[in-house]
């Protein structure tokens, strides 16, 4: 990380808690620079996670006020921070586990009130910290502690899921496109009512392992391989794009265009 932004890392780190080859360092230089270049006052910053490997990304590295959790709650707890002080900029970092599986019913339906909160995901495919389970985003067919024959049951769409609950702002980036992600994750931050960044982050210790992807450097290859634009993505089947990590922005009048949805606030058809 720059010197320029060690002013945002709290005094006295000696690295992080991250494991070796954890996409999550990277996600954390990414929150940071997007705070720095849209020049934040810290003092009506604060971030939310819950519990998890990702739930480390702002505590307790970001010299700023954070929020530590219950598992899943994050969400629920970052909407009585923004309704007790509506001038705080929110933000919630956390994992796929906490968020979408635990904590997705405080996801969905802060999607559907449109409460002005920023919500980065990070998505490593799997419960990394409390023991290797399957998750909402594990891969059908991948190994994790609950399902060692493979799993059988197809992930979440986030993009999907949150949009259509009403996010006015969704996109989804892998950390290894860091400067599109910290772009990303600005807009994100700008946008009025709820914003939804989705990370494609790798775990090697729980994913990686278990999956017989050890090397880390296999790890990334295997996700910037599996990363294709929303440009490129256009017009191909489902079959095709089965596993395929299809990156870039939306906003719900792509569930417009697409036939389905509506726009926040408007009425239903």
């Amino acid at each position: 990380m720059p010197r320029s932004l060690e002013q945002y890392l709290r005094p006295g780190l000696k690295g992080t808690t991250f494991c070796p080859g954890c996409g999550h360092g990277i996600l954390l230089h990414a929150v940071v620079r997007a705070v720095h270049e849209l020049g934040l006052d810290r003092r009506e910053l604060l971030f939310v996670s819950g519990i998890g490997c990702a739930a480390w990304i702002p505590s307790p590295h970001i010299l700023a006020d954070t929020l530590h959790t219950l598992h899943g709650r994050a969400v629920a707890y970052a909407t009585g921070a923004k309704l007790a002080n509506p001038k705080l900029t929110v933000i919630v970092v956390s994992g796929d586990g906490d968020l979408v599986s635990i904590g997705g019913n405080h996801l969905i339906h802060a999607a559907r009130r449109g409460l002005d909160l920023t919500v980065i995901c990070a998505n490593n495919e799997i419960y990394g910290m409390t023991g290797g389970q399957a998750g909402p985003t594990t891969p059908r067919g991948a190994a994790s502690a609950t399902t060692p024959g493979g799993n059988p049951y197809g992930p979440f769409d986030l993009v999907r899921l949150v949009l259509g609950a009403g996010a006015a702002y969704v996109a989804r980036f892998p950390v290894t496109q860091p400067r599109p992600l910290t772009d990303a994750i600005k807009r994100a931050i700008r946008t009025p009512f709820f914003s939804f960044v989705e990370v494609a982050s790798p775990c090697p210790t729980q994913f990686g392992r278990r999956n017989r992807l050890e090397d880390v450097g296999a790890l990334y290859d295997r996700i910037r391989d599996l990363s294709i634009s929303r440009d490129e993505a256009f017009g191909r089947s489902a079959a095709e794009l089965r596993d395929r990590i299809v990156v870039g922005e939306w906003t719900p009048e792509d569930l417009l265009l697409a036939g389905g949805g509506r726009v926040p606030g408007a009425p239903a058809c």
